[in-house]
């Protein structure tokens, strides 16, 4: 007889869907694609999220959780006596010349948002999150949403133009929006932040 309680059900339809939209993008989601990822009856995907947008929210806030707990961790290491622009500057290299996989999902949030009204406060909360935890380490809440805003145009430039991240550049960019010269002098900021020149 089929078990008729199942308490982790929903929590496994939504780790799935995560799953699903990491390995084939947004555009691949689907009740039938989660079912089979989940190992379930493709009713219970519909029981649980009567839509496909309802399932595609539920995956994204925890994507979105996911990676905002990993700039938690990154953020609470950082080493207090270390200038910001040098912790987050080396942080980015991380970031953009690793593995891009999260990065990619992140951005696509982004662009799905533009379309999806739904999705839109999902952005909204990963920029106020991430502010809130850059915080600590820069001079007002307002340098975070700046930092923030540097790191979203300077990850769209790398992984959308290919172009290769400039470490020294950046670093001295972030120094200037923090308002110090972070351990240098700035020579050599000719370009854009991110670009080699």
């Amino acid at each position: 007889m089929a078990r008729r309680y199942d308490p982790e059900r929903r929590q496994r339809i939504i780790d799935a869907a995560a799953a699903v939209v990491r390995e084939r993008g947004i555009a691949g989601l689907s009740h039938r694609a989660v079912a089979a990822a989940a190992d379930v009856p493709l009713g219970s995907t519909t029981y649980h999220f009567a839509t496909l947008d309802d399932l595609l929210v539920a995956a994204l806030r925890q994507i979105n959780a996911e990676w905002l707990a990993e700039v938690e961790r990154w953020a609470e290491g950082v080493d207090p006596a270390a200038l910001p622009a040098d912790e987050l500057a080396r942080w980015l290299e991380e970031l953009l010349t690793g593995e891009r996989a999260r990065l990619e999902l992140e951005y696509e949030l982004y662009f799905a948002a533009l379309r999806n009204e739904g999705l839109r406060p999902i952005a909204a909360e990963c920029l106020d999150e991430m502010a809130r935890m850059l915080a600590r380490l820069v001079p007002d809440a307002a340098t975070a949403r700046a930092v923030v805003a540097l790191i979203d145009g300077l990850s769209l430039q790398v992984l959308l133009a290919d172009r290769p991240y400039d470490r020294e550049g950046t670093r001295a960019t972030l120094a200037r929006i923090l308002g110090g010269d972070g351990g240098g002098d700035g020579a050599g900021d000719g370009g854009p932040p991110g670009t080699a020149r």
